[in-house]
Order: structure tokens, then sequence, then C-alpha cells
């Protein structure tokens, strides 16, 4: 690091330059293997009957609490929004599989991406009943971790969520 201090073009003093800085690449749509998961890119063909299912045991619906969105009433709809909602490369979608019975248990996803200043956030996370509290929701956590940092070279990770959720 530099320690000269850095201005800006009206004399501010804004700290410290960052040397060798470089642009991260974009999250790339490789599986990441854990002991206990795997998370996979969103495929909606392979992937929404199992999630539908996963979330389906939540009877209650307390899971929907802190999404813009849900719950669904029916297969169909839930089918659609992820078809409609989920494909995108920001937000880009992962679901988190359960690496003992190969089943889709949970979704995260990572959006406002920003390669140029290394910053990315971790969000629309939604995990079923199957995942809470789990050594494997964890793991998951993790991984997605793992990524950014390790290999993409990211400074910032946010996860932003509401305080009411815990």
């Amino acid at each position: 690091m530099n320690k000269d201090r850095f201005h800006n073009h009206i004399g501010q003093e804004i700290g410290f330059t960052v040397d060798d800085w470089h642009e991260c690449q974009l999250p790339s749509h490789t599986d990441m293997n854990g002991h206990f998961c795997r998370l996979e890119v969103l495929n909606v063909d392979k992937h929404a009957e199992d999630l539908y299912h996963s979330f389906s045991e939540d009877s209650n619906q307390h899971n929907w609490t802190y999404l813009p969105y849900g719950p669904f009433n029916d297969y169909e709809s839930f089918y659609l929004w992820l078809k409609d909602n989920c494909l995108d490369i920001d937000p880009l979608f992962h679901t988190v599989i359960d690496q003992h019975t190969q089943s889709a248990v949970g979704l995260a996803s990572y959006l406002r991406i920003n390669p140029k200043v290394g910053v990315i956030e971790v969000g629309h996370i939604h995990f079923s009943p199957k995942l809470q509290q789990t050594v494997m929701s964890t793991e998951a956590m993790y991984l997605m971790m793992q990524r950014v940092f390790d290999e993409l070279g990211y400074r910032r990770y946010e996860w932003k969520c509401d305080a009411l959720n815990a």
C-alpha cells in the first residue's frame, strides 16, 4: 500500500491508494463443492421441483417473511417466478444441493457485483427447513465467500439482511 495520501480533484484527503489493484473477474458458473453441500448455478428445469418441495416443508411459511417475493401457491407460479427472475448474471442465483441426498434444499445469490472495485453482495438467501441451522448451511456460505475472496480477489463481501431475521 502506498503511504502517500490521495486527494480528490478538489483537494480533499480521501485515503491511501491501493497499489497494483486490478479489476476482479465475474463469478464463474462452475460448481462449488464441499463435504456436505454443493452449489450449482440455478437451472430452473433441473432444480425447481426439489426447491419447491423443500420450501413447502415450511408449512407456516415463516421463511418467506423477509423476502420480497413468495410464498407461492403452487409449483407453476414458483417455476415461472424462477424462470422470469432468477436467470440473470446479476443477481446470479445458486442452488444449494445436499451432497447426501443430491436434492436442492436452498438458494443464495451473488448480486450488486462490481468487479471494478472488488465489491460483491450475497443475498436472496432462502434456506429450507432441511438446510437451516446445519453444517451444510455454514459450508454453503463459506464456499460462496471462498470463491469471492480466494478465487476472484474481491476485497469486500456484503451481506445485508433485516435485523429481525435472526
